[in-house]
């Protein structure tokens, strides 16, 4: 029998948020709050409201398996099979990484561009390299109403979520999927390419967080040697696909900025603005542009 079962919902919280922290999970009341409300299909308010409810059976059964899983390091977002990014959710799989609130700078970034461009508005073509949950794309696709986009991922299981992911958002017939050894499968031009490629050099993959070690696709964190294979790909193929005047913007890692800007650099790309930085202060994105 679940330690659970009989107890109330707050009590339940209150117990499994003591083993969260036991356990030395970093949020461990959030991390409650979502996997309980989860399994009670109660929103924040309704767990507010719901407080002396009691948990049965089934559901501490459920809850307890949830917890179990946690307290093992694997993400609440795995866990629950959905993330939220850019105020949208987003159905995972094993096959994508989970999004992260940093790479909302990528979208902020583009965002940015488009606008400094005057195509917010615009009927523009938008190119997503490494598509994954088809989070970036999608994010775009849901600001730019007039836009195309296309994500293109090496991932065959990846790219089948990600059209899953289009089609729940109402973004389907805007956005298309194509699997692709980076932009090899791809023709242009494109007025954006934007990307959070693998960029975790590879001796460091095994020193990462469990969270990410251990339930993230290394194929989507592997940049190479140095972290740095997926940018010489990406900037000469970005030299080819833009259009004059379009620009690419890409994640990089905490201190690869000025690396990737030599890189695109090197490859006839521009400045178009300077780094930009995540809420930690960490330059987190590059961006450049295909000269006119």
């Amino acid at each position: 029998m679940s330690p659970l079962e009989g107890l109330s919902v707050n009590a339940a919280r209150r117990d499994v948020a003591a083993r969260f922290r036991t356990a030395a999970l970093d949020s461990p009341e959030l991390d409650a709050r979502l996997l309980i409300g989860a399994v009670l299909n109660l929103d924040h308010t309704a767990l507010s409201v719901q407080t002396s409810r009691i948990v049965t059976r089934d559901e501490a059964d459920a809850i307890e398996r949830h917890v179990l899983r946690r307290i093992a390091r694997e993400p609440v977002a795995r866990i629950l099979g959905v993330k939220e990014f850019w105020g949208l959710d987003f159905r995972l799989s094993p096959a994508t990484l989970v999004p992260r609130p940093d790479t909302e700078t990528v979208v902020s970034a583009a965002l940015t561009f488009l606008q400094d461009q005057k195509k917010l508005a615009s009927d523009i073509r938008i190119a997503d390299i490494g598509t994954g949950s088809g989070a970036i794309l999608l994010a775009l696709l849901s600001e730019c109403r007039m836009a195309r986009g296309i994500g293109a991922d090496i991932s065959a299981s990846a790219l089948s979520i990600a059209c899953i992911n289009a089609e729940n958002l109402g973004l389907a017939e805007r956005a298309s999927f194509v699997q692709s050894d980076y932009m090899a499968a791809l023709s242009g031009p494109f007025d954006l390419i934007v990307s959070n490629p693998p960029y975790i050099p590879s001796d460091q993959i095994d020193t990462l967080e469990a969270d990410v070690r251990d339930h993230d696709p290394r194929l989507a964190l592997d940049g190479g040697e140095d972290g740095m294979d997926a940018y010489r790909i990406l900037a000469p193929q970005a030299a080819q696909l833009l259009l004059s005047g379009g620009a690419i913007v890409v994640e990089v890692g905490h201190d690869q900025a000025a690396a990737v800007g030599k890189i695109m650099d090197a490859s006839g790309l521009t400045v178009q603005a300077p780094p930009r930085a995540d809420l930690g202060g960490i330059h987190r994105v590059v961006t450049r542009a295909k000269p006119l």
